[in-house]
């Protein structure tokens, strides 16, 4: 069943994370446990369950590797790729995961945690030949960071591009989870142009941003899952924008 929540600019929704942030709050790691949760449920594996609270649990095993999916993580240079590559260590545990960086710029402590958990970093011309053989492909390039003008460049837009154009040929397709915004998305006009990998599920952190329920937002978004990190309080005294639909809110792990 639906939920509806307001909808916020992605200055206003930076705003309420600024003081968590200079706090020390590790609103990362937060996001990254969420996703990881949302993408186990999408894979059906039985290392997650849904608690009665709505809460996404996984189960502390791993998945026998006969039986193991594989996911790729597309990872860019900000804070989208840092939820990304955190996320894909987490889920190591249960899925064969590949991490492609499209950016010489990149987290490096989530990187090396992912590469520690196991995950491994693949190259373009890997990723298009077998693209149908991965399960999910977590976009994690571009979050809200990049509201002036969050279209694709250089080696990011190549990437999707390629990509997009492997989907759209048809045959099995993997499934598209979004970070917090499907990239290439304006998070608050929803203004895109075509190089955005429409997601089937979009996790966004904290509110949902306006972009995601405007323009091409709705076509591009799929089902939108919010996810609790806290900012509830510092948002209570900002007025929204708009009002969204969301498939579910799960509340961010403990930190």
């Amino acid at each position: 069943m639906s939920e509806r929540v307001p909808t916020y600019t992605a200055e206003q929704v930076r705003a309420a994370e600024r003081p968590l942030l200079e706090a020390g709050v590790p609103l990362m790691r937060r996001a990254a446990g969420a996703l990881a949760d949302v993408v186990r449920a999408e894979l059906a594996t039985p290392e997650t369950v849904v608690t009665m609270t709505g809460v996404l649990e996984p189960v502390i095993r791993e998945t026998p590797l006969a039986l193991r999916p594989r996911v790729l993580v597309l990872a860019g240079s900000g804070d989208n790729g840092g939820d990304a590559l955190y996320a894909a260590a987490h889920l190591s545990r249960i899925a064969d995961v590949d991490a492609l960086l499209v950016s010489e710029r990149f987290h490096v402590t989530a990187l090396a945690t992912a590469v520690a958990a196991g995950v491994r970093r693949v190259d373009l011309p890997e990723v298009d030949d077998a693209v149908r053989h991965y399960a999910l492909v977590v976009d994690g390039i571009l979050g809200i960071g990049a509201s002036t003008d969050p279209s694709l460049r250089g080696r990011a837009r190549g990437a999707v591009t390629a990509i997009r154009d492997d989907l759209r040929r048809g045959g099995r397709m993997p499934r598209v989870i979004a970070v917090d915004i499907p990239s290439g998305l304006h998070p608050d006009t929803g203004v895109a142009d075509d190089a955005v990998l429409t997601a089937s599920v979009t996790v966004t952190f904290g509110a949902v941003k306006s972009g995601l329920v405007t323009g091409r937002g709705p076509d591009l978004a799929g089902d939108i899952v919010l996810v609790d990190i806290g900012l509830g309080p510092a948002l209570a005294s900002v007025d929204p924008v708009g009002a969204a639909s969301v498939s579910r809110i799960v509340t961010a792990p403990a930190d």
